[in-house]
């Protein structure tokens, strides 16, 4: 049985929509769209992607913890206070 977590479902849902330039000296910039201000910039693209997920993490968390609104990712609702049984 495999266990998924929403938060976990939610940064893979988010890193697929990450897009990548290759800027001019080389090096690599990423960014997703749906997540306004998630950018990162790295020497390769493996590390601008793993800079890129650190950075998309940080930024959830913050909005989480601030109580700012996630956009809605293929259906999955970050915004929806938990209800405690």
């Amino acid at each position: 049985m495999c266990v998924r977590w929403a938060l976990t479902e939610y940064l893979e849902r988010a890193m697929a929509h990450a897009e990548y330039d290759k800027l001019a000296d080389g090096t690599f910039a990423g960014r997703i769209p749906l997540c306004e201000g998630v950018v990162a910039f790295g020497q390769t693209l493996s590390e601008c992607e793993r800079e890129l997920r650190a950075v998309l993490e940080d930024w959830v968390l913050l909005a989480l913890k601030l109580n700012h609104p996630l956009p809605i990712l293929e259906g999955l609702d970050l915004n929806h206070i938990p209800v405690r049984e």
